[in-house]
C-alpha cells in the first residue's frame, strides 16, 4: 500500500508551507486521497510530484491562476496537449518579466542620477537639510 501523509508531512518533505499547500489543494493543483476520520487532509506520494510541478512553474514566474488554467486543461484530459497552452502562458510571463526588467532598469537609472546629484550628501560632505524647505525658512 502506498504511503499516505498528512499535510504537515507533505510540507516537511517538499519545503512548502502548509498554508500554500492548502491553497494548492483548494485550487485542485495537488492530487489528494481525501480526509482522515479526524478530517485531516491526506496525500499520496503523487502529491510530491504535483508540488514539484507547481513549485517549478512558480519559479518561472507563473501565477497560481495561470498554473490553475494549465492544470485544469491537463486534468480534464480532453485529448488536447497541455504543452501549447503552457507555451502561451510562458510567452505572457516572458513579456511580463521583460516589462519588470525594464522597470527595474529605470529604477537603477534613477538611483544612478540620485547618487550623482547627491554625491556630497551621500559622502557626508553636505547635509540633506540644505534641501529641506523648513530648514531654509528657519535660517532665513
Amino acid at each position: 500500500m502506498a504511503e499516505v501523509m498528512t499535510i504537515g508531512t507533505l510540507s516537511r518533505r517538499t519545503g512548502t508551507p502548509v498554508k500554500a499547500l492548502r491553497a494548492y489543494e483548494d485550487m485542485g493543483l495537488i492530487y489528494t486521497v481525501g480526509r482522515s476520520p479526524g478530517n485531516y487532509r491526506l496525500f499520496g506520494e503523487e502529491a510530491l510530484w504535483c508540488v514539484a510541478v507547481v513549485s517549478g512553474l512558480r519559479s518561472l514566474g507563473l501565477t497560481l491562476e495561470e498554473i490553475r488554467g494549465v492544470a485544469s486543461a491537463y486534468l480534464q484530459d480532453t485529448g488536447e496537449p497541455a504543452g501549447p497552452r503552457l507555451a502561451a502562458v510562458l510567452k505572457a510571463v516572458r513579456a511580463r518579466t521583460g516589462q519588470q526588467i525594464a522597470e527595474l532598469r529605470g529604477r537603477l537609472l534613477r538611483i544612478d542620477e540620485f547618487e550623482r546629484s547627491r554625491a556630497a550628501e551621500l559622502a557626508g560632505l553636505a547635509d540633506f537639510h540644505a534641501q529641506d524647505p523648513r530648514t531654509r525658512q528657519a535660517g532665513a
